[in-house]
């Protein structure tokens, strides 16, 4: 999987992270690099750890979801 090109830009270079929800108002999902850890209370740890804001996009011809992470917050 890690050879498939980017649909958007042809890369082949990945970086392995998680989603996890976030904060804010409105609310927002969060993509956190790095492997998942687990807290003692079965919650991802991300104490200290960069935050990118998820953004999905959907085509209305076809359905196909795309997300990006671009922003950090």
């Amino acid at each position: 999987m890690t050879n498939v090109p980017c649909a958007y830009c042809g890369s082949t270079q990945r970086e392995s992270g998680f989603l996890a929800p976030g904060g804010g108002a409105p609310r927002y999902t969060g993509w956190i690099p790095g492997p998942l850890r687990l807290g003692p209370l079965g919650n991802a740890r991300v104490a200290g750890k960069q935050k990118w804001r998820v953004e999905a996009w959907r085509c209305a011809g076809c359905g196909r979801l795309e997300m990006f992470a671009r922003e950090t917050v």
